[in-house]
Parts: C-alpha cells; structure tokens; sequence
C-alpha cells in the first residue's frame, strides 16, 4: 500500500495495540503528533491521565498548524473520537492533502498482554472498553471520506504526492500499455573536476543517452544558473555551442534548447544558428522558443529589458520569420517587433521543417501562439493541469481551423529515480539542502521509484502527454542514467 506524503495520517486502536511503534517504523520523529508524549510535555509523565485535557488541546494546535503548512502530521492516539476524526479530515481536505486512517485489528489478548507490561497499565475495564469501541468504529470508517483505509498489517511505502500517480495507473500500463518518447534534458554542470572534466561528462551523458533509448537532448538556454536550480555561481555553458558538440558524438537523438529566450540573439542570427545546428548534426535540430523571463540575467549582460508585451510581440515576430529564413529566397519581413530586409540562410536546414517547439502554458498568449504557429508544446505540473491545458489549446486550435493531434505535447518534470527505497533515500539525502526535510525535498525533486514514475507517466500520457523530458536531479555522470532505461522500457513499443 503506497501512503501520499505530505499527508495526514490517524492511527485508530486501543492501547498497546502498537500505534507508536508502526508511527516510528514509517515516519520521521518530528512527523508523529502523540497524545502520550504530550502528556509528559504538560503533565508529569504519559501516563498523568490529570494532563489529558491540556495535552489533547496541544494535540489539536500542533495538528492544525502542521496540516496548515502541509505537513505531514501522524496522529498517535486512540482515534476513537468521530468528532476528532472528522475535525482532522477536514482541515486536511481544506488544504488539499491526503487522509488516511491506519487501522489496528490487534488481537485484545495481545493488547491486554502488552499493557500488563507496561509501567502504569490502562485498567482492564478501560481497555476491554476501547476494544469494543474500536470493533465499532471500524466499520463506519469507510464512509468518513478518507484518501484510504489501511490496515497497520499491511505493507506501507510512503511515496511523494507528486508522483505517486493515480489508482491503478501502474497496473494500467501493465495490462494495456502504451507508448511515450523520452527526452533528457541537462541544467546542472557542476560535475566532479569541471569545467576541466564537463567536455567529458557532456559527451558520455549523450552517448549513454542515446544508446538508453532517449530520442532527444535538451539543454537550457541560459547565461546564469536559474534560482530554481541552483545558485547563480553554477557552470552554465552557452546552448548552442553546447549542442554542437553534443551533434558531433551523437548519431540518432534530437537536440534543442529548452527553451531559446527570444530577447537573448538577433532572431535572424538565431535562425541561422538553428539551421547551422540542424547542419552538422544531420538533420536533428528542433528550434525551441519561448518569450524569455529571467530579468537578472537580461540585466547582467546589458541587454534590453522589454515589457511583457514586447516579449510576446517579438516571439510571436520570431515564430513567423524563422520559417522565411529556412525557405527559398530572401524574402523581407516585417513584423510588429523586427524587420529583416532579407531573410536569408545558407546552408538552409537538412529537415523540410525544422520543428518548432513553444514552451510555457500561458493560456491566453502562449498556448495560442502554439496553436498557431508551433509543432509543439512543452507544459509542466501534473496530469489534471495538463488535462486542462489541453482542453485551452484545443479551443485556440478550433480557432484557427488546427488539428490539436497535429501539435506534440511535451512535458518537462525534474525527477529523482531510485531503483528501491534504500537507493532513493540515499540519493535524496545526497543532494537535497540542509533547509529542506526529505520528505520537502523529495516533492520539489519528483522522487520516487520506478513503478511510481511509470503511474505518474501513465496519468500523463492519458491526459494527453506525447513526451516526457527528464530533467535529472543530482546527475553526476553518465553511470547515474541506467537506471532510466528500465523506465523508458516500460513506454517503449518493444
């Protein structure tokens, strides 16, 4: 049974049923909220029954404020109160987390053995009556509106809830599977011993790339490291340049920029470029384009910063011109941004079309701009944003008179794979900031283990997604992309 994290979790049985003990087998200390340890924290020790009223008040501030951050808070009580249960699921579902009630069917006569062990035993009286309150409220549980009811003896796995995917997805691609292309894309390059050592990383990454079964490469196009990934002192090498050295040890896989801020290059130069790739690497170029948005770097180099409506001006501009020049002649263009009195590009591209690859899910400007000029689209977030993204650009398709199977969906997701738990774990931990908790850390890096990315790809690839372009975290070097292949095999068509 795999348990959504960040979570509420209500352990529901009587004492000594071993609550605290399944509570610590599974989650971190911080994680358990325990009416035993809150009446140490108020009273004289957890066994002051005097200190219950004040420590289950604490209990009930501690649940709410963890849920409010969306924390994951396991409740270590009775849970035996209907009113208590009902109050907790609610402020769960009011901040969208899963809930989920872990059952103890433990036999009473072990319950009642282990509290005779204990230093200051339940009375008997008092224990025979939550056994019989616990065999009663175990069968009304299922109507609560919990996530899902788990018995404590079955096997858990807590999995991020940005990939743990939906219900039976696993399953689905198993027993009726269907096909994704993948794409790599690299934003670190802070390899060991670079940038002496990066010309090698780079070229053994796109050979084990290619050979894995990945049908394109991608690179950002940025001059400094963006803050979502890393601090502005990171490698980052120029795209194109990089690309091009990525064509010349590659024979198969496509290659593009993910994706080419339009404000960043003279979009005539940028044509030439794009064909000039499209070149040398046999006709595998795909231009990606975006309205570009990252000021500090535009700022740091000196160059103009337009407004937002100069962006999408100008991009709009450069999704037009960039076919004139791959064409014949020199035709002049003049759009609402540029001018290009001829546009003109020798060598033209090996490819009849380059592809043409938008990103960003802007529904009003971006995913029109798609619909109108692009070959593709590349969209973030999970299978019910893409759902409803393409149900946008299906409207702005009808528009302008566009087939929407005519346009491929991308879907760009930075990820952390393990091959089990303990490997995952100790990837996690590897990579992820002292400020961030690994259960944080594994929601922002998209960590799971394989059959989780196979779900999670699965509910993708029914909301409409063609490719999935991985983003891998914590990449040190070509032997860390292995144990993508077993993921990719799962979507291949044999």
């Amino acid at each position: 049974m795999r348990i959504a994290t960040p979570s509420l979790v209500v352990l529901i049985g009587p004492s000594s049923a071993g609550k605290t003990t399944w509570a610590h087998r599974h989650f971190e200390p911080a994680a358990i909220v325990s009416s035993d340890a809150l009446r140490a924290a108020v009273g004289i020790d957890e066994f002051d029954q005097r200190a219950s009223t004040d420590a289950f008040e604490v209990l009930n501030e501690i649940v709410s404020r963890r849920l409010a951050r969306k924390l994951t808070t396991v409740v270590d009580t009775l849970g035996l109160n209907e009113q208590d249960r009902a109050s907790w699921l609610e402020q769960a579902r009011a901040v969208g987390l899963p809930a989920y009630a872990i059952t103890f069917n433990t036999e009473p006569k072990v319950c009642r053995a282990r509290n005779k062990e204990r230093r200051r035993p339940v009375p008997a009286k008092a224990l025979t009556g939550q056994i019989e309150r616990f065999t009663g409220t175990l069968p009304t549980l299922a109507d609560e509106g919990w996530t899902a009811v788990v018995s404590a003896d079955d096997q858990v796995r807590l999995v991020s809830s940005s990939v743990i995917g939906s219900a039976g997805a696993i399953a689905r691609q198993e027993q009726d599977p269907v096909t994704l292309d993948f794409g790599l894309q690299l934003a670190v390059f802070d390899f060991h011993g670079s940038p002496q050592n990066t010309r090698s990383h780079l070229g053994d990454i796109a050979v084990a790339a290619e050979e894995l079964g990945f049908s394109s490469m991608w690179v950002m196009d940025h001059f400094i490291q963006i803050p979502q990934v890393g601090p502005e002192w990171m490698d980052m090498p120029e795209a194109y340049t990089t690309l091009a050295y990525l064509a010349a040890l590659t024979r198969r896989i496509k290659l593009g920029t993910l994706v080419t801020g339009v404000t960043y290059r003279n979009a005539a130069h940028l044509g030439k470029i794009i064909a000039t790739l499209d070149v040398v690497s046999g006709g595998r170029a795909i231009a990606g384009l975006g309205a570009g948005w990252f000021e500090r770097e535009t700022k740091a180099y000196g160059w103009d910063v337009p407004t937002t409506k100069e962006r999408f001006e100008l991009l709009e501009d450069v999704l037009q011109l960039l076919p004139l020049m791959w064409g014949p002649g020199a035709p002049s263009f003049a759009g609402k941004a540029i001018n290009v009195p001829e546009a003109m590009c020798y060598p033209r591209p090996l490819q009849e079309k380059v592809p043409i690859l938008v990103g960003g899910g802007g529904e009003q400007k971006t995913l029109r701009l798609v619909a109108q000029y692009a070959d593709a689209a590349n969209l973030m977030g999970n299978a019910d944003v893409v759902r409803h993204k393409m149900q946008v650009l299906a409207r702005h398709c009808e528009n302008v008179g566009r087939d929407i199977d005519d346009i491929e969906i991308t879907f760009l997701t930075p990820m952390l794979l393990g091959t089990d738990q303990t490997d995952l774990h100790g990837a996690i931990d590897r990579v992820k900031p002292p400020s961030m908790s690994r259960e944080q850390f594994a929601a922002a890096a998209n960590a799971g283990l394989i059959e989780d990315q196979i779900g999670r790809f699965r509910d993708l690839a029914d909301a409409g997604v063609d490719t999935i372009i991985i983003s891998p975290v914590g990449l040190r070097d070509a032997s860390d992309l292995a144990k993508f292949g077993l993921l990719l095999d799962a979507f291949s068509d044999g």
